[in-house]
Protein backbone atom coordinates (compact mmCIF):
# COMPACT_ATOMS: atom_id res chain seq x y z
CA UNK A 1 0.00 0.00 0.00
CA UNK A 2 1.33 3.43 -0.96
CA UNK A 3 1.90 5.99 1.80
CA UNK A 4 -0.02 9.24 1.34
CA UNK A 5 1.07 12.63 2.65
CA UNK A 6 -1.69 15.25 2.88
CA UNK A 7 -0.04 18.66 3.06
CA UNK A 8 -2.92 20.69 4.43
CA UNK A 9 -2.85 24.48 4.36
CA UNK A 10 -5.88 26.43 5.58
CA UNK A 11 -5.40 29.56 7.71
CA UNK A 12 -9.04 29.46 8.88
CA UNK A 13 -9.64 25.72 9.13
CA UNK A 14 -11.88 26.06 12.18
CA UNK A 15 -14.35 28.06 10.03
CA UNK A 16 -14.34 25.67 7.07
CA UNK A 17 -17.21 23.22 7.27
CA UNK A 18 -16.20 21.59 3.98
CA UNK A 19 -12.56 21.03 4.93
CA UNK A 20 -13.51 19.65 8.32
CA UNK A 21 -15.66 17.00 6.64
CA UNK A 22 -12.93 16.15 4.13
CA UNK A 23 -10.21 15.90 6.77
CA UNK A 24 -12.37 13.85 9.13
CA UNK A 25 -12.95 11.40 6.27
CA UNK A 26 -9.25 10.69 5.69
CA UNK A 27 -7.03 11.88 8.55
CA UNK A 28 -7.03 8.60 10.48
CA UNK A 29 -6.73 6.26 7.52
CA UNK A 30 -3.97 3.69 7.60
CA UNK A 31 -1.05 4.82 5.47
CA UNK A 32 -2.12 8.50 5.49
CA UNK A 33 -0.10 11.23 7.17
CA UNK A 34 -2.12 14.39 7.77
CA UNK A 35 0.29 17.33 7.98
CA UNK A 36 -1.35 20.65 8.91
CA UNK A 37 1.12 23.35 7.89
CA UNK A 38 -0.64 26.20 9.72
CA UNK A 39 -0.71 24.19 12.94
CA UNK A 40 2.94 23.15 12.67
CA UNK A 41 4.34 26.45 11.33
CA UNK A 42 2.19 29.30 12.73
CA UNK A 43 5.28 31.53 12.54
CA UNK A 44 5.99 30.47 8.90
CA UNK A 45 9.45 29.15 9.90
CA UNK A 46 9.49 25.94 7.89
CA UNK A 47 11.88 23.15 8.87
CA UNK A 48 13.05 22.32 5.36
CA UNK A 49 15.05 19.23 6.31
CA UNK A 50 12.13 17.73 8.25
CA UNK A 51 9.78 18.43 5.34
CA UNK A 52 12.15 16.76 2.86
CA UNK A 53 12.33 13.64 5.04
CA UNK A 54 8.54 13.57 5.22
CA UNK A 55 8.28 13.80 1.43
CA UNK A 56 10.86 11.07 0.95
CA UNK A 57 8.89 8.74 3.24
CA UNK A 58 5.69 8.98 1.13
CA UNK A 59 4.60 7.84 -2.32
CA UNK A 60 1.66 10.20 -2.86
CA UNK A 61 1.69 13.93 -2.16
CA UNK A 62 -1.59 15.85 -1.88
CA UNK A 63 -1.60 19.63 -1.71
CA UNK A 64 -4.91 20.11 0.15
CA UNK A 65 -6.03 23.73 0.39
CA UNK A 66 -8.81 26.20 -0.29
CA UNK A 67 -8.58 28.30 -3.43
CA UNK A 68 -7.15 31.64 -2.25
CA UNK A 69 -7.05 34.38 -4.85
CA UNK A 70 -6.83 31.76 -7.60
CA UNK A 71 -3.96 29.93 -5.93
CA UNK A 72 -3.10 28.50 -2.51
CA UNK A 73 -2.76 30.12 0.92
CA UNK A 74 0.58 31.85 1.50
CA UNK A 75 2.10 29.22 3.80
CA UNK A 76 1.73 26.49 1.18
CA UNK A 77 3.33 28.75 -1.43
CA UNK A 78 6.21 29.43 0.96
CA UNK A 79 6.49 25.69 1.65
CA UNK A 80 6.78 25.00 -2.09
CA UNK A 81 9.34 27.78 -2.54
CA UNK A 82 11.53 26.62 0.34
CA UNK A 83 11.23 22.83 0.38
CA UNK A 84 11.35 22.01 -3.34
CA UNK A 85 14.97 22.99 -3.72
CA UNK A 86 17.16 22.94 -6.82
CA UNK A 87 19.21 19.74 -7.13
CA UNK A 88 16.94 18.04 -4.59
CA UNK A 89 13.44 18.27 -6.08
CA UNK A 90 14.44 19.42 -9.56
CA UNK A 91 17.50 20.25 -11.60
CA UNK A 92 20.32 18.02 -12.82
CA UNK A 93 20.59 16.14 -9.51
CA UNK A 94 17.00 16.72 -8.36
CA UNK A 95 15.40 13.29 -8.34
CA UNK A 96 14.06 13.03 -4.75
CA UNK A 97 10.42 13.19 -5.83
CA UNK A 98 10.67 11.34 -9.12
CA UNK A 99 7.64 9.14 -9.91
CA UNK A 100 5.70 10.12 -6.78
CA UNK A 101 2.02 10.78 -7.43
CA UNK A 102 0.88 14.34 -6.78
CA UNK A 103 -2.41 16.22 -6.90
CA UNK A 104 -4.37 19.10 -5.46
CA UNK A 105 -7.42 18.63 -3.25
CA UNK A 106 -9.17 21.98 -3.17
CA UNK A 107 -12.28 23.70 -1.96
CA UNK A 108 -13.86 26.80 -3.46
CA UNK A 109 -16.67 28.99 -2.25
CA UNK A 110 -17.51 29.70 -5.87
CA UNK A 111 -19.53 27.19 -7.85
CA UNK A 112 -18.38 25.23 -10.88
CA UNK A 113 -20.41 27.59 -13.07
CA UNK A 114 -18.16 30.48 -12.01
CA UNK A 115 -14.99 28.58 -12.98
CA UNK A 116 -15.34 28.37 -16.74
CA UNK A 117 -14.75 30.60 -19.77
CA UNK A 118 -18.31 31.95 -19.50
CA UNK A 119 -18.20 32.38 -15.70
CA UNK A 120 -17.05 35.40 -13.74
CA UNK A 121 -13.67 33.75 -13.00
CA UNK A 122 -13.04 33.23 -16.75
CA UNK A 123 -11.00 30.04 -16.31
CA UNK A 124 -11.47 26.47 -15.11
CA UNK A 125 -10.05 25.09 -11.89
CA UNK A 126 -7.60 23.03 -13.96
CA UNK A 127 -6.34 26.20 -15.63
CA UNK A 128 -5.84 27.92 -12.26
CA UNK A 129 -3.95 24.86 -11.01
CA UNK A 130 -1.45 24.82 -13.92
CA UNK A 131 1.42 26.17 -11.76
CA UNK A 132 0.96 23.19 -9.40
CA UNK A 133 0.86 20.78 -12.32
CA UNK A 134 4.02 22.31 -13.78
CA UNK A 135 5.72 22.22 -10.36
CA UNK A 136 4.95 18.51 -10.15
CA UNK A 137 6.21 17.99 -13.71
CA UNK A 138 9.43 19.90 -13.00
CA UNK A 139 9.98 17.70 -9.93
CA UNK A 140 9.39 14.57 -12.08
CA UNK A 141 6.23 13.70 -10.17
CA UNK A 142 3.15 12.23 -11.83
CA UNK A 143 0.44 14.87 -11.52
CA UNK A 144 -3.08 13.50 -11.14
CA UNK A 145 -6.48 15.05 -11.75
CA UNK A 146 -7.39 17.43 -8.90
CA UNK A 147 -10.09 16.65 -6.38
CA UNK A 148 -12.33 19.73 -6.12
CA UNK A 149 -15.26 20.56 -3.90
CA UNK A 150 -16.88 23.67 -5.31
CA UNK A 151 -19.66 25.95 -4.12
CA UNK A 152 -18.97 24.94 -0.54
CA UNK A 153 -21.13 27.68 0.99
CA UNK A 154 -24.27 26.19 -0.53
CA UNK A 155 -23.62 22.48 0.02
CA UNK A 156 -25.85 20.55 2.39
CA UNK A 157 -24.41 18.35 5.12
CA UNK A 158 -25.42 15.30 3.06
CA UNK A 159 -23.64 16.65 -0.02
CA UNK A 160 -20.52 17.36 2.04
CA UNK A 161 -20.65 13.84 3.48
CA UNK A 162 -20.74 12.56 -0.11
CA UNK A 163 -17.58 14.53 -0.90
CA UNK A 164 -15.95 13.14 2.24
CA UNK A 165 -16.75 9.61 1.07
CA UNK A 166 -15.42 10.42 -2.42
CA UNK A 167 -12.17 11.80 -0.95
CA UNK A 168 -11.81 8.66 1.15
CA UNK A 169 -12.34 6.50 -1.96
CA UNK A 170 -9.79 8.58 -3.90
CA UNK A 171 -7.19 8.00 -1.18
CA UNK A 172 -7.95 4.27 -1.33
CA UNK A 173 -7.41 4.21 -5.09
CA UNK A 174 -4.19 6.26 -4.83
CA UNK A 175 -2.85 3.82 -2.24
CA UNK A 176 -3.39 0.97 -4.72
CA UNK A 177 -2.22 2.89 -7.85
Amino acid sequence: MKKVLVLFAHPKYEKSRANQVLINAIAKKEGVTFHDLYEIYPDFHIDVDAEKKLLEAHDVIIWHHPMYWYSCPPLLKQWIDMVLEFNWAYGPKGKALQDKLCLNAITTGGSKELYCSQGSNSYTINEFLRPFEQTANLCLMKYQKPFAVMGTYKLTNEELDGYGAAYNALIDSLQQF
